[in-house]
């Protein structure tokens, strides 16, 4: 499966932003799909999964409460992530990705399939 993630850009603290994440090729109900999101000098952290199907879906400490994961409805084959009450903390390139096998693993090294990443700056 191909991924494409877009809607970054610049946003202040307390903003909002949603990055979508599109796919392409034999997506299939088993999948899961992630956003993770990589800072400048720090290792690619988890943010949120969500099962293909909707139905199923985790979060990072970090984000739970502001963020959301789900389905993009209006758009076949793809999922948003919609990013509220950002924090400068929150500033990073973000990435989707997936995954054809059960569980929304935390490990970068478990996903299979990768997006380009999509830059979020949250400024104070």
């Amino acid at each position: 499966v191909q991924l494409q993630a877009s809607g970054g850009g610049l946003v202040q603290a307390g903003g909002s932003l949603r990055l979508s994440c599109a796919a392409s090729g034999r997506v299939f109900g088993s999948y899961f799909m992630a956003w993770f999101r990589q800072a400048p000098g720090m290792e690619r952290e988890f943010v949120a999964a969500i099962r293909w199907n909707g139905y199923i879906t985790y979060y990072a400490d970090s984000v739970k409460g502001r963020f959301a994961v789900a389905r993009d409805n209006a758009r076949k084959n793809a999922v948003y992530l919609q990013m509220n009450s950002l924090k400068p903390e929150d500033t990073a390139v973000y990435y989707c990705a997936a995954r054809n096998v059960p569980g929304a693993p935390t490990g970068a090294a478990e996903w299979d399939s990768w997006g380009q990443g999509t830059l979020v700056t949250v400024s104070s």
